[in-house]
């Protein structure tokens, strides 16, 4: 990756042997950017602001989303599934953010996925106890563009499981500032958060945002 695209410093080394083959942990990535994407986060919800989504089955889930990008991530009664239109606003989604579109690109390069061309950012808030059960990211089109997952406010549990639900899950510690990233045979690898902890960001307070690009159309 050429860091000049963000004057900053090369990241940590990746943590690949934590997540196994195509996936990898870029400790502190978003650092150097944390201010313009911040900034570009509140932009975004001020458009298409935080809703509760209602799952197929029914249940409320406990984490607020948001969209940016060509295409949004929703659910409701009907399925899982993207569009291009905000169902709570009735407008399109707003545009991806420049800093988004870098930060995402990227690191992609850096975990080795050169040529990442994200056209969905699903937004998500986590407030304490929220969670994200065990899931497959399988909506796409194109599972040969890898997932990156940007890490911001609140400390996290990441969950990351194998190709079959009941594969052995790993525990993975993410703070402020790192970023995520598998693709290949990782692709279609189980992964969720658990209940977040209570605490508090210094900048964010007690709120946890997660940013996860994906290539969806």
């Amino acid at each position: 990756m050429n860091t000049s695209l963000f004057g900053m410093e090369p990241p940590a080394p990746l943590s690949r042997d934590i997540l196994g083959a195509g996936a990898a942990v870029l400790a502190g990535f978003a650092l150097s950017v944390e201010d313009e994407v911040l900034c570009a986060l509140m932009s975004v919800v001020e458009q298409s602001p935080f809703r509760n989504m209602v799952t197929p089955g029914g249940f409320r889930m406990s984490v607020a989303m948001s969209n940016c990008g060509a295409l949004g991530w929703i659910t409701d009664r009907t399925g899982y599934r993207y569009d291009l239109i905000d169902p709570e606003t009735n407008c399109p989604w707003p545009n991806m953010p420049t800093a988004f579109q870098k930060i995402a690109v990227a690191a992609a390069e850096e975990a080795g996925f050169p040529g990442f061309v994200p056209d969905a950012c699903l937004i998500n808030r986590y407030e304490p106890g929220a969670r994200l059960s065990l899931h497959q990211d399988k909506n796409e089109r194109d599972f040969t563009q890898p997932i990156v997952s940007v890490s911001l406010g609140l400390p996290a549990t990441f969950l990351f499981g194998g190709l079959e639900r009941e594969d052995k899950t790993r525990r993975i510690q993410i703070v402020h500032g790192d970023v995520l990233v598998w693709g290949g045979p990782a692709r279609l690898r189980y992964h969720g958060i658990a209940p977040l902890r209570d605490g508090e960001h210094p900048q964010l307070g007690r709120i946890r945002y997660n940013l996860t690009f994906r290539n969806a159309g």
